[in-house]
């Protein structure tokens, strides 16, 4: 039996930004309908700690599709020529369990983090917000500036990176690319000031966002820490928000961001105000006043990379992309 093998450059080409941002609401419409089953990540980290193995099922009723992404995290990894994640997505077919297709998962996993992140951001931040600011410079902060830049009318962004070097490369190369006015932050404080809508996109175990440079109108979008040790906010930023996440259950046991607070008594679990799947169904509010600071937690989720796969394996086959290989024997009758 043949299997669909997509590459990283498939991928990319199969499932643009724009498209994968209405892929996600659907998403999370379905998630939060009840129509998927989502499971908590399982997390194995190497006895040296340089990397962690993470596995991720999932199941959806529409579009109905079952499988798993398995992929490998590598902090380390930035400086080198390896991303920092790294694995595969599985996608089953559901009436008799056959291996549909084995499809790269760091590009699904970089389009569909900053998909998300969109989808937030046309429910909390300002219709008007121009100015963004990027904490982080690698591959997340380049696809959130896209994000960004595809629902709302992004003027002015700035990037910070505890990297100098890798900031300047990454103003100087998306300036072009993009089309935008980027400047490198000599600061975190610097790259946040005046902004109106901040992405945080490092890989950073220590806060690095503080609640006391939150400006009020900002909306925030935390995606870089997704299991603990890593995180971003300090507990002030948490607390000084209005508070939404992908899925409640898993940035309670996932996001340290949120988690830290809560341990030390500054936020209650009614903090978190509801789901982004929520959101987009009506159910909840976002944004009630144009002062107000919003920020929206994600931790990554299973139905993300599933329904990123279904949609990219089912262009595939009407475009004869990828390659198909024979994977499994047939049976004997």
């Amino acid at each position: 039996m043949k299997t669909l093998i997509i590459g990283h450059d498939d991928v990319s080409k199969l499932l643009s930004m724009s498209e994968c941002i209405e892929v996600m609401e659907q998403t999370f419409k379905t998630l939060a309908l009840g129509d998927a089953l989502q499971l908590q990540r399982q997390a194995i980290w190497l006895p040296d700690k340089k990397g962690v193995l993470g596995l991720m099922p999932a199941y959806l009723s529409s579009p109905r599709a079952v499988g798993s992404k398995i992929v490998t995290v590598f902090p380390g990894n930035q400086n080198t020529r390896y991303e920092s994640h790294q694995g595969a997505v599985l996608l089953f077919d559901c009436d008799n369990g056959k291996l549909l297709a084995l499809i790269d998962a760091s590009s699904i996993t970089a389009i569909r983090t900053a998909a998300v992140s969109a989808a937030a951001t046309k429910l909390l931040s300002r219709e008007d917000a121009a100015d963004l600011s990027i904490l982080g410079s690698g591959t997340q902060a380049m696809m959130h500036l896209e994000a960004m830049a595809a629902v709302r009318p992004i003027e002015t962004i700035r990037v910070w990176s505890r990297n100098a070097d890798h900031a300047k490369r990454f103003t100087e190369r998306q300036s072009s690319r993009q089309h935008l006015r980027i400047e490198p932050a000599p600061s975190v404080q610097e790259a946040v000031v005046g902004s109106h809508i901040v992405c945080t996109t490092t890989g950073s175990t220590s806060p690095i966002l503080l609640g006391k440079w939150l400006e009020p109108g900002m909306h925030v979008n935390a995606v870089g820490a997704s299991t603990p040790p890593f995180r971003e906010l300090d507990s002030a930023a948490v607390a000084k928000s209005r508070v939404f996440v992908d899925r409640r259950e898993s940035a309670m046991n996932e996001a340290e961001d949120i988690r830290a607070p809560r341990r030390e008594g500054i936020i209650g679990d009614d903090h978190i105000r509801g789901e982004l799947g929520e959101l987009l169904l009506g159910k909840i509010q976002g944004r009630l006043a144009r002062g107000e600071i919003t920020l929206f937690k994600s931790v990554g989720l299973a139905v993300e990379d599933l329904a990123a796969a279904i949609y990219i394996y089912r262009k595939a086959e009407a475009s004869k992309a990828g390659t198909w290989v024979e994977f499994s024997a047939e049976r004997a009758s």
